[in-house]
């Protein structure tokens, strides 16, 4: 089957996997990607190289972007949407000068063996690991990466040693690439970069200080606000109208579509399984205390 086949029939589901079972398994996956930009082993490879692991944002960006290549800022802007330029300037302008893209991406591999080896303990070399990560790899092996920047980036990237590190290869491709696909559904709704977090906000997928992170100034997000309310969008207190709850609700199930290909692919049987298997393994690094408590990303509120 070729791609441009496997794509369209992908967004007319074809009945294989319910949209329900592709944002199941985005809730499930994102942790055990994020776990790079928190885990202490992480940033002891990134201080090592160079970078300041005081706070967490020297770090996130050239550990996420160095898939990409010594891109610039600007690139870096339109690849991750929604945080401020200044913002990435900040922290890409100097990120290539600390440590290659090359020697970021050995560094987050280590951080990861070691930092999953602390997190699973010895259920890292169990049949039940090697199986998802065999599963996983098969979903994101399966991705058209076409307008994907992020998912072709990291798709790139030779696969690693150890069924461990294959099951965080393979979420991470299957993040980005849905995140792609969020970007362009965001797109689709005429939410630009700041509209997209005032938006999401107004529907209560987190507070409006966790969405300060991204480094937008008061004005801009005032002035965003005053750009939503005038479609409609948003009440004069902030919170989301009706007609702003229905577009962000569109634009979930827009994502859910251009995510369901890999799941497609795997079939209804194995992402089934998939699923059940990864309970365990996403249950321990929510118990490992690592992550925040809530995110930008509104994962349980949408």
């Amino acid at each position: 089957m070729s791609e441009g086949v496997r794509g369209v029939e992908t967004a007319n589901y074809p009945a294989a996997v319910e949209p329900g079972r592709v944002r199941q398994l985005w809730h499930l996956l994102e942790p055990l990607h994020a776990v790079l930009y928190y885990a202490p082993e992480v940033f002891e490879e990134a201080a090592a190289l160079g970078y300041d692991t005081e706070e967490r944002w020297p770090s996130y960006f050239p550990l996420r972007a160095a898939p990409l290549g010594p891109a610039g800022a600007e690139r870096v802007t339109s690849a991750f949407y929604s945080f401020s330029p200044r913002m990435v300037a900040e922290h890409i302008d100097p990120a290539w000068r600390i440590a290659s893209p090359d020697a970021v991406l050995k560094a987050r591999l280590r951080g990861m063996d070691r930092a999953y080896r602390a997190i699973f303990g010895d259920r890292v070399d169990s049949p039940e690991l090697a199986e998802a990560a065999a599963l996983a790899r098969r979903a994101a092996e399966s991705v058209t990466t076409a307008g994907r920047p992020l998912a072709a980036a990291n798709a790139e990237s030779a696969w690693p040693e150890g069924p461990h590190l294959q099951l965080w290869q393979a979420a991470t491709i299957l993040r980005e690439h849905r995140g792609d696909g969020h970007l362009a559904a965001l797109l689709v709704a005429g939410l630009d970069p700041i509209e997209s977090l005032v938006s999401f906000a107004a529907i209560g997928a987190a507070p409006v200080e966790r969405f300060e992170s991204r480094g937008w100034s008061r004005e801009e997000w005032a002035a965003a606000r005053e750009r939503l309310a005038a479609r409609g969008l948003l009440d004069g207190l902030g919170t989301a109208t009706r007609a702003g709850r229905e577009l962000r609700q569109e634009v979930e199930r827009h994502t859910d579509r251009l995510a369901a290909e890999p799941w497609q692919f795997l079939g209804r049987a194995d992402t089934d399984r998939l699923a059940d298997l990864l309970g365990e393994f996403w249950v321990a690094v929510l118990g490992s205390g690592l992550l925040p408590s809530e995110s930008t990303l509104g994962i349980g509120k949408v």
